[in-house]
C-alpha cells in the first residue's frame, strides 16, 4: 500500500470495545489510482460505487488509504499491532524510501511510550507492517520497543527468508532480524491468545502466515483486519485481488469467509489500511456487502 506521507500529526482515532481500548496512530495517508493496488480495477468501477464517497474514494476514482498502527490496551497490557513503514529504511518504493516522519512523536502524543509497550505483533511481514520494529540508533538497527515481546509467525518468517526478492530480504534484515537477535521474539501459533480479550486469528492468502486480531470483551467484539482486505471496495467487490497477494485464490476465499462471518455477527471492523473513519460494520448489499461507518440497527 503506497501512500504518500502527506499528513502527519492527525489526532488519534479511539474505540472502546467492552473494557478494551483501541487507539489508532497514523504514520501516513493519501490517495492513489485504483490500479496501484488492484491491477484489474478501473476508475469507472470505483466511481460506480457511490457509497465509497466521501470517506474512501475521491469523485475522480482515486482510492483513499492510510498506514497506521493500532494500540490495544487490554488487562493492563499495551499491545501494538503493525508498526508501519518506519524511518531511515532503504526501500524500493520511492514513497517509503528513507522516511523521516514524526510517527514516534505522534505515538507519544497519543499517550504511549515505546519502553512501556508489552507486546508487538505484526499481522504479516510486509514492509509497511514491520518498519517501526526497529530504529537507527548509534549506527545500527535497534528494537524500538525494547521491553516488548514481539510475536512472529514462523511460517511467515520462513516464507520471506526463502523468497528470492532482495527487497523482502532487506525488510527481514533491518526490521525482523535485529528483534530476533535481541532476544525479543516469540514464535507463536496463528491462533495465539495475547490476553483473554485479544487473540490472533489465521487469515492466510495475502501472505502465508497472515493473521488478523480478534477482540472480545463484555459481550462486544471487534477485529483488526490486517491485509485480508486493503480497501472497503473489497466488500462490494470481494473478488478483486490486491497486486501484493501471495496467493490470490486463497486470499479471496479468506476474504469471502471473513465478510460473511462479520456481517452475520455485526462485529466492529478496523481496517488496517482504511482511511478515516477507519472502523465500521460489514452489512449485506445485494449479492455482496458494504462497509457502514454508522452502526446498523
Amino acid at each position: 500500500m503506497a501512500v504518500r506521507p502527506d499528513v502527519t500529526g492527525r489526532p488519534p482515532g479511539r474505540w472502546q470495545v467492552g473494557e478494551v481500548r483501541i487507539t489508532q496512530v497514523v504514520e501516513s495517508q493519501g490517495a492513489s489510482p485504483p490500479s496501484f493496488l488492484f491491477a484489474d480495477l478501473s476508475v469507472e468501477r470505483v466511481q460506480s460505487h457511490g457509497w465509497l464517497r466521501p470517506h474512501f474514494a475521491h469523485a475522480d476514482g482515486r482510492l483513499f488509504a492510510s498506514i497506521h498502527c493500532f494500540v490495544i490496551e487490554s488487562e493492563g497490557r499495551t499491545v501494538v499491532v503493525d508498526t508501519c513503514v518506519g524511518n531511515d529504511k532503504q526501500r524500493a518504493t520511492a514513497m517509503w524510501n528513507d522516511l523521516h516522519g514524526p510517527f514516534l512523536e505522534d505515538f507519544e502524543r497519543a499517550g504511549f511510550a515505546p519502553d512501556r509497550v508489552d507486546v508487538v505483533l505484526c499481522t504479516h511481514m510486509h514492509t509497511d507492517h514491520v518498519g517501526w520494529n526497529t530504529r537507527w540508533v548509534d549506527g545500527r538497527w535497534q528494537p524500538t520497543f525494547g521491553n516488548a515481546r514481539h510475536l512472529f509467525s514462523r511460517t511467515e518468517y520462513e516464507h520471506w527468508q526463502a523468497a528470492g526478492n532482495d527487497d523482502e530480504r532487506q525488510v527481514i534484515a533491518d526490521s525482523i532480524r535485529p528483534v530476533i537477535d535481541a532476544g525479543l521474539a516469540d514464535w507463536v501459533a496463528s491462533d495465539h491468545a495475547v490476553t483473554a480479550e485479544v487473540q490472533l486469528e489465521p487469515t492466510p492468502g495475502h501472505t502465508p502466515g497472515h493473521v488478523s486480531v480478534r477482540i472480545r470483551s463484555q459481550g462486544e467484539e471487534a477485529v483488526i483486519t490486517g491485509d485480508l482486505m486493503h480497501h472497503p471496495i473489497q466488500c462490494c467487490e470481494p473478488g478483486i485481488a490486491a497486486r501484493f497477494d501471495v496467493d490470490p485464490v486463497q486470499a479471496r476465499e479468506t476474504r469471502l469467509r471473513f465478510l460473511r462471518e462479520q456481517a452475520a455477527r455485526r462485529v466492529l471492523v478496523l481496517g488496517t489500511h482504511f482511511s478515516a473513519p477507519t472502523a465500521g460494520w460489514i452489512v449485506p448489499a445485494g449479492d455482496a456487502w458494504q462497509f457502514a461507518v454508522t452502526r446498523p440497527e
